[in-house]
């Protein structure tokens, strides 16, 4: 697990109070909806605006590519680097 997806994945489980849940118990491939994590539509929005105020990011929803961007912990590790490396150039 990368420092990136770390971050992520302990993002999470303070955004969505996941108090159960350490960094590391969110392997960074596993999916975060569906029979994964189990987060819904609501999940997706409160973890929306927490990777908007932490990375300066944003993850519209009519977006086609917001459901593949939140796929996993690694899926949303490599958007926001691919962010920050198109706004460093």
């Amino acid at each position: 697990m990368t420092a990136m997806e770390l971050e992520i994945a302990q993002l999470i489980i303070d955004t969505l109070a996941l108090e159960d849940l350490a960094a590391a118990d969110i392997p960074p491939p596993q999916p975060l909806f569906g029979e994964g994590l189990g987060l819904d539509s609501v999940d997706a929005l409160e973890l929306a605006l927490a990777l908007q105020k932490r990375y300066g990011v944003r993850i519209e929803s009519d977006v086609k590519d917001a459901r593949r961007h939140f796929a996993s912990v690694a899926a949303l590790a490599a958007y926001i680097e691919a962010q920050r490396n198109a706004c460093a150039s």
